[in-house]
């Protein structure tokens, strides 16, 4: 059975949305398209593994506190592949 994380809205106007992602070790968000160019800062430190198209795979560590950003377009799905709770803000640009 999969596991989805937890995704909270905090803001949605006409120029962004924000929301708080929370992951339980081994949640994921399910795959997904992003529709806006977005910004991830994230709370804690993130241990992902991102699957991509075509069946890639991708390990990421980003440390607490680090902001990327990516573009519209972007397909995947973000697994927790840690041992604690993982939690970023996302905000995507309308």
């Amino acid at each position: 059975m999969t596991m989805t994380c937890t995704a909270t809205q905090l803001i949605d106007d006409d120029r962004t949305r924000v929301t708080r992602f929370d992951f339980e070790p081994g949640q994921q968000t399910g795959w997904h398209i992003h529709a806006m160019d977005y910004v991830i800062m994230t709370l804690t430190d993130c241990k992902m593994r991102l699957e991509l198209p075509g069946g890639e795979t991708s390990q990421n560590h980003v440390s607490a506190g680090s902001v990327y950003k990516r573009v519209k377009g972007t397909e995947h799905n973000v697994i927790n592949e840690g041992d604690t709770v993982m939690s970023f803000i996302e905000v995507e640009l309308k």
